[in-house]
């Protein structure tokens, strides 16, 4: 799944099914304490946006992600984590736009930090919006979380299996 026309991608996407995710999106300084989001049971989507990414990709990205069966029920059939109904986790993740180059990395495609925050809100705020239209015709609750753009931030997962997809777009 590339966009249309340039046979490269303009994103790449990891998600890892969970049962549980801690994300620290502030870290404590001497002021405040450290800030964290924290999800129950679904999937942390990792998301890089690489240069020739645009508002255009955002939907097929979302409707994609959020489709595919990759959780699994108390009953071990695969559903996606709106039939689940199941909680989002959004990290914003540079270096999966990585390329080794000697004993280095380089992230010469990714894209700029100004547009790579704008998607990023945009994903984010799509993904809200499927998921809260999803959970509307059931009972569950459910929750999108997300990290800080360009920020380090440190992840706390409990993965029921190594359920991890690499997905391109």
């Amino acid at each position: 799944m590339t966009e249309k026309g340039s046979g490269f991608p303009v994103a790449r996407t990891v998600l890892q099914q969970c049962l549980q995710a801690r994300l620290q999106v502030k870290p404590a300084d001497e002021h405040s304490e450290a800030e964290f989001v924290q999800i129950d049971r679904g999937i942390v989507i990792y998301v890089c946006f690489f240069k020739g990414a645009t508002d255009e990709i955002l939907p097929k990205m979302v409707s994609a992600l959020l489709n595919l069966r990759l959780c699994e029920t108390d009953l071990g059939k695969l559903v996606s984590v709106l039939e689940l109904p199941g909680n989002v986790l959004i990290v914003p993740q540079a270096t999966l736009g990585g390329k080794a180059k000697g004993r280095g990395m380089q992230y010469h495609n990714n894209i700029g930090k100004e547009d790579g925050l704008r998607l990023y809100g945009t994903f984010v705020s799509l993904c809200e919006k499927e998921l809260t239209a999803a959970a509307a015709s059931g009972e569950a609750e459910v929750t999108v979380k997300h990290g800080t753009y360009g920020n380090r931030q440190v992840l706390k997962l409990d993965t029921n299996g190594p359920y991890t997809h690499l997905m391109e777009f």
